[in-house]
């Protein structure tokens, strides 16, 4: 689906062409949610928003993950709900997400939703809302 607010100018962590390895906590905070739960938060975010929801990668290869990136150091501030993973430096790992081009092939990666100029993050108390309800079931 199409989104509704103008691209800007493409975030420095976003590769030319193909994909790219990128340490979270630095320019971004992820959080992970695998299978059909991340695909369901990641549905109801962008509904709720109207599709604006800021950065969410899908990965299609293994247990097809959902990425959303946050603003960095935001992510640690929540407790997040079993089946959510929070992958940054305040999650005291170190992590790599791959991160699209916005353009061209970049299989096994592709945006459910791009960073903008409006919304260049996914709001972290948003995701963690969404996230708790759905997982949690309430």
């Amino acid at each position: 689906m199409e989104q509704k607010s103008s691209p800007g100018p493409t975030p420095s962590w976003v590769p030319a062409s193909g994909h790219a390895l990128r340490h979270t906590g630095i320019h971004f905070d992820t959080v992970r949610i695998a299978g059909l739960p991340g695909e369901q938060v990641a549905s109801e975010l962008m509904r709720f928003t109207d599709f604006r929801a800021g950065p969410i990668v899908r990965s299609g290869t293994g247990e097809r993950s959902v990425y959303f990136l946050l603003p960095p150091h935001s992510a640690a501030v929540y407790r997040w709900p079993a089946g959510a993973r929070l992958m940054g430096r305040d999650a005291r790992c170190d992590a790599f997400v791959g991160v699209p081009a916005l353009d061209g092939r970049t299989w096994p990666l592709e945006w459910r939703s791009r960073p903008t100029a409006e919304t260049p993050f996914v709001d972290a108390g948003l995701l963690h809302e969404l996230a708790t309800l759905t997982l949690e079931g309430a």
